[in-house]
């Protein structure tokens, strides 16, 4: 058996061209959807992120209004920036590039954003809408995780789902909505306190990772034909590329894919997903204002 791999970036194109269609529907209505990505400092990572969002709304057709300040900015300074984006009828969405320098408090700056304009789906409101199925925000990685397993036509309903990972960010929202009656998996979270995750592992039908840790999953902690969805992101040396680093996720991909029905390479799998989601939410924003 050798696995079909889920090619994120052909779904991300997907669900952006719908996107842009929609954008332009609500132009001619008058409204012009609109994202403020706020990035705080240099983190090359952080900068990375911010220009695909940036292409992604051009794309879309979608208002950029980026704003790029200095690694010494303060606190004040940026919750006094969000207060005023959050007054702003034209925008319609707000991110703050996270990490935030060390002065910086990441809590306060998701607390201090409007739950009307929160895309990330960070702040406490749109994670309690989450918890109990109201009309808000879905986090951008786990909602694209969702969008891929149903794109690709992997059947979910009564199927058991592990997750690898607790984050905040992935791992329990991305719990919640498999266990969700639209997806209707059984759902069992493994973390760094689980004893024999193979044990658990080998039962599963579809496996999400999100460990932040290469090579947590490996062909022998799989059944044949389990579904694996790989959301780490990890850089490793490689001196054969010019940038002197390669990308690879947190599952053996090489390993793995001999032994599954259907797998997500990494770059190229959910990472282009949390952006397009990103952009849905933000056309999500400006439909309800309108």
């Amino acid at each position: 058996m050798s696995a079909v791999i889920i090619d994120g970036k052909q779904v991300a194109a997907e669900v952006r061209a719908e996107v842009a269609n929609k954008v332009s529907e609500l132009k001619k209505k008058g409204i012009a959807p609109c994202l403020a990505v706020i990035l705080v400092g240099e983190n090359p990572a952080s900068v990375s992120y911010v220009t695909g969002k940036q292409k992604a709304l051009a794309e879309v057709g979608m208002v950029d209004r980026s704003v790029h300040l200095p690694e010494s900015t303060s606190e004040e300074e940026l919750l006094k920036l969000i207060d005023e984006l959050n007054a702003d009828d034209s925008v319609h969405g707000i991110l703050v590039q996270l990490p935030l320098p060390k002065h910086i408090n990441e809590e306060k700056v998701i607390m201090a954003i409007s739950p009307e304009k929160d895309v990330d789906g960070f702040h406490p409101v749109s994670v309690g809408n989450l918890m109990i199925g109201r009309p808000g925000f879905l986090p951008c990685t786990p909602h694209g995780i969702i969008v891929l397993l149903k794109k690709a036509g992997i059947e979910t309903s009564g199927k058991h789902a592990v997750v690898i990972g607790r984050s905040n960010i992935v791992g329990k929202p991305v719990s919640i909505l498999l266990a969700r009656k639209d997806v209707n998996c059984t759902v069992t979270m493994c973390h760094t306190g689980t004893k024999n995750m193979a044990e658990i592992t080998r039962q599963a039908d579809i496996i999400v990772v999100a460990s932040g840790h290469p090579h947590t999953l490996t062909g022998d902690m799989v059944k044949e034909g389990a579904v694996v969805i790989d959301v780490g992101v990890n850089r490793i040396p490689d001196s054969t590329k010019k940038s002197g680093f390669r990308l690879i996720g947190d599952c053996d991909f090489d390993d793995l894919k001999e032994k599954t029905s259907f797998i997500t390479p990494v770059p190229g799998g959910v990472g282009p997903m949390t952006i397009a989601m990103l952009m849905q939410n933000t056309l999500e924003s400006a439909e309800r204002k309108a």
